[in-house]
């Protein structure tokens, strides 16, 4: 079996980052809004899920779903560290399983979407980026609820 792609073994170090981010945030968080503006941990990461998902279906050549107006907030159902953990811990497990799944070649080979051509490749780089990003939102919400330690392992 050939070595893991770099794009895929990032997003899995991504994904592993963020899942620890998100159990050192104690249960308020996941509600919490600091302000009229500001977006809690459930919704962060329900956009996050979503982003995974609609990846997931591009890079197996599906269309992606039709994206929410405006900020995306979480239902208001997802609404504990245990329900947004899990849906975590379960979107981006299928979404690393379809990476997971195409050879090198697979990935690195041009794929159509409707915003053009890219590759898998490129399409695991930006559910990295687009994890790192949330994952320093997190990290904030971690400070200004007192937490300045380091829990990434």
């Amino acid at each position: 079996m050939a070595p893991q792609h770099p794009s895929v073994k990032s997003f899995d170090r991504a994904i592993n980052i963020f899942l620890q981010d998100l159990q050192a945030l104690p249960e308020e968080a996941f509600t919490k809004s600091f302000g009229p503006a500001t977006r809690t941990v459930a919704d962060i990461v329900y956009e996050v899920n979503l982003v995974n998902d609609d990846v997931a279906l591009v890079m197996q050549g599906q269309k992606a779903s039709d994206w929410p107006e405006g900020w995306v907030k979480a239902p208001a159902d997802f609404n504990t560290k245990d329900i947004v953990t899990a849906a975590f811990s379960a979107s981006s497990a299928d979404a690393l399983a379809v990476a997971s799944g195409f050879s090198n070649e697979e990935l690195e080979a041009p794929l159509q979407t409707e915003d053009g051509e890219t590759t898998r490749a490129d399409r695991c780089r930006f559910m990295t980026i687009h994890l790192w990003y949330h994952s320093g939102q997190l990290n904030f919400i971690q400070t200004l609820l007192g937490d300045d330690a380091w829990h990434w392992a």
